[in-house]
């Protein structure tokens, strides 16, 4: 009997993924590392601070009360609790227990999100530069990813009449990043008030990735939660982070309608079922504790952020826009493509790390071809030798 093999190994749905390219440079500067080379990491995505002592504490206390065993899907009520209310007191919105979901990280509860809203053929509109995920994750649903360029000359702006210009009759969903990973921009209170006014009357989707929320250097934090009226159609995704250096933590969050939330945690029911268990109980020292930490982290990610600009600002021929939150710069190096036989931002970013040991993340990676994004929360000793390192690679070049 003649046994056929099947036509293909792997579903159509993985080829249309790629690794993450965050997580491929830290594979490789950790190989570096190991061979003992001496770094200086401008990559990874996460604050330089420990997690603070009080948040600690409350997993250790967790793990002692033995507090380690399954909880319900969303998170027990407390973390939901937590989640709400800090949320209610920053910015003035109004969810309810049953319309929060607490996730094993915000990437979790943005994969979710798009894989319980957008199907085969549905267009979710992203402005570049967008950070890694967003593209490869809707593409994995099935959505087609509709790209809206921004001008780096207006420091990567999102504007209302952009995205409105950007709607079609197949538009599902939009995704705004407020600051932004990579360029830090942010959307201005008044173009997000019509943002979430057009995407409602439209019946559209609004995924608010507030990641970054507390670290916007321009004013007020501003959520898009604030609009309560627009509930039906906005997606709040919350990470504990970058806000309270808990990055390896993997606490997120969603705050949805009731319907969207009951649909996150049905299919979080099937996969990850409840985030750990001790880390919500962190989580909650975290939310409903002292906050004072999260004014020390912004403030030294804002001197941080201008002693960067002004290292960079030495380098000849490397122009950078002045992010206005998150804790990245987004320098345009296009001077030196076409040097030294280098032809992409990835190729550039390869010969940084293998030749001058500086650690940076191409910018096709978030969809532009003449940028690196560095990451700042180091050390200004850090920031000195790593621009050093870069200003003599780079004007080196012949």
């Amino acid at each position: 009997m003649t046994v056929l093999a099947p036509a293909k190994v792997f579903a159509d749905r993985i080829g249309r993924i790629e690794v993450s390219a965050t997580m491929v440079v830290a594979a490789e500067a950790a190989k570096l590392r190991a061979q003992g080379a001496s770094l200086v990491d401008f990559g990874a995505g996460e604050p330089h601070f420990s997690t603070p002592r009080h948040i600690k504490d409350a997993a250790v206390a967790a793990i002692e009360a033995n507090f380690t065993r399954y909880t319900v899907v969303p998170g027990i009520p407390d973390v939901r609790k937590a989640i709400i209310e800090r949320h209610a007191a920053d910015f003035g919105s109004d969810y309810t227990l049953d319309e929060a979901i607490f996730t094993t990280g915000g990437k979790l509860a943005l994969f979710n999100t798009i894989q319980v809203l957008v199907d085969h053929g549905d267009e979710v509109i992203l402005p570049v530069p967008y950070w890694v995920s967003f593209k490869d994750i809707i593409q994995y649903a099935g959505g087609k990813v509709v790209f809206l360029e921004t001008s780096e000359a207006e420091n990567f702006r999102i504007t209302a009449d952009a995205i409105e210009q950007a709607i079609t009759p197949r538009t599902k969903a939009i995704i705004l990043n407020s600051p932004s990973n990579p360029a830090g921009s942010v959307v201005s209170a008044e173009d997000l008030e019509r943002i979430v006014r057009l995407a409602h009357e439209r019946g559209i989707f609004l995924l608010l990735d507030e990641c970054y929320v507390y670290l916007n250097y321009a004013g007020k934090p501003v959520s898009g939660g604030s609009y309560t009226w627009a509930k039906e159609h906005l997606v709040i995704l919350g990470s504990l982070s970058k806000t309270y250096a808990m990055t390896g933590w993997r606490a997120g969050y969603a705050l949805a309608s009731k319907a969207v939330t009951a649909n996150l945690s049905k299919l979080q029911s099937q996969s990850t079922s409840n985030a750990t268990s001790f880390v919500q109980k962190a989580a909650i020292a975290a939310l409903a504790g002292p906050q004072e930490c999260v004014a020390e982290f912004r403030a030294e990610f804002i001197d941080l952020r201008d002693y960067m600009l002004k290292k960079l600002a030495e380098i000849p021929g490397v122009t950078c826009t002045k992010p206005e939150g998150a804790f990245y710069v987004y320098p345009n190096i296009g001077k030196f493509l076409g040097k030294g036989g280098i032809k992409t931002a990835t190729e550039l970013a390869t010969k940084l790390l293998h030749e001058a040991h500086v650690v940076t993340v191409p910018g096709e990676a978030f969809g532009t071809a003449e940028h690196i994004r560095l990451s700042y929360p180091v050390t200004k000793q850090s920031i000195d030798e790593g621009t050093k390192r870069m200003g003599e690679y780079l004007t080196g070049l012949k």
